[in-house]
């Protein structure tokens, strides 16, 4: 991963974590994985400033910090469309799961964890914002984004139920079909779900 991360362009990675050693290992996994740490913070509040400072490409919270919590900070800096989240969860604290993505987070991983386990939830949280500002930028109005956002992941579901494709090719799918047809990614993902059974026939192509 490292070298990969090295021929491309390394992503700049901001931390927040209370734990001083937890802290460390997650940027020296960051690190050791091509991960280039750009900024740490101790509390939500610091986490903030420095993400509007430095304008990491991605943010990792821990949910239970003092001043503002990872919750209170993922929907600062998730709703100011400043970097993709991922959360820090202990496993006693699953029931917040819920919470972090209303407050915006793409992702979340639950501690302990091991480095096996990071790589994957940066990759998800990269992947689904990337999504959701290629969908924003389709549409204006808060309602119409919500709305296609919930038909697109649908139509994804459906694309990697019945093709086996995996979420990201799912994504591209609707978008170049989109663009090849002349339609918005909503269309294309109506035209998808309302098939249903129906479109049992042939694997759609380049997929």
């Amino acid at each position: 991963m490292a070298d990969s991360q090295a021929g491309a362009e390394r992503k700049r990675v901001l931390i927040a974590e209370d734990e001083a050693l937890i802290r460390l290992d997650l940027a020296e996994m960051l690190v050791e994985e091509g991960y280039d740490v750009v900024g740490e913070a101790g509390d939500g509040e610091t986490a903030v400033r420095l993400a509007e400072e430095l304008r990491p490409d991605l943010v990792i919270l821990d949910i239970k910090m003092p001043i503002m919590d990872g919750l209170a900070a993922a929907e600062r800096i998730a709703g100011g469309r400043i970097a993709p989240v991922v959360i820090l969860t202990a496993f006693s604290q699953r029931d917040l799961v819920e919470r972090a993505r209303a407050a915006g987070a793409m992702a979340y991983l639950v501690k302990p964890f091991q480095k096996s386990d990071l790589v994957p939830a940066i990759e998800i949280a990269l992947s689904r914002y990337s999504e959701i500002a290629v969908l924003e930028s389709e549409v204006a109005g808060l309602t119409d984004r919500l709305e296609t956002r919930k038909s697109v992941e649908r139509a994804k579901g459906e694309l990697m139920t019945k093709y086996q494709m995996t979420e990201p090719q799912a994504f591209k799918w609707i978008q170049r079909t989109a663009m090849d047809h002349r339609m918005t990614m909503r269309e294309v993902a109506d035209r998808i779900l309302a098939e249903g059974q129906e479109a049992d026939g042939a694997q759609p192509a380049n997929s």
